[in-house]
């Protein structure tokens, strides 16, 4: 039996419009990310808002939200990339911080490593500016069947 979650996300596989499925997060609306799609490539946009800063001396954001934004791209990627609509679950996050965010909006893409079974493997990178100048990478290990 299909969910209505499912079903968006087949939608938005299919059209390359994912804001129905954003919008069914309501952490996501709270961090402002976006998800688009262009020329093949998923890529997330965390728009820049006040609540996002973690030192505000710098300012630069929080960390928390880099790694949020780093684990939404990769969800999503698998998402995106994947044949089923089965939510994928987080089993490992590990996160470097490359250097200090702006305050300026954020994006992220994703690549899957390697897709098993049970076990996907996915790198993300955030980047403001330039994106062969990542702030963050990640490297995520996502439960895709439970069995």
């Amino acid at each position: 039996m299909t969910t209505p979650l499912q079903t968006l996300i087949s939608t938005a596989r299919a059209s390359g419009d994912w804001r129905p499925v954003l919008e069914t997060v309501p952490y996501f609306r709270f961090m402002g990310i976006g998800l688009a799609v262009k020329e093949g490539r998923l890529t997330a946009t965390m728009t820049y808002a006040e609540h996002l800063v973690g030192n505000p001396t710098l300012p630069a954001l929080h960390g928390g939200t880099l790694g949020a934004l780093l684990e939404a791209v990769a969800q999503c990627e698998l998402l995106h990339r994947a044949e089923s609509a089965v939510l994928p679950k987080t089993i490992t996050l590990t996160i470097d911080y490359l250097r200090s965010g702006k305050p300026v909006d954020t994006f992220a893409v994703a690549e899957v490593l390697k897709h098993g079974r049970r076990v996907a493997t996915v790198q993300a990178r955030a980047f403001q500016d330039d994106p062969s100048t990542p702030i963050a990478v990640a490297t995520v290990h996502l439960l895709v069947r439970a069995d």
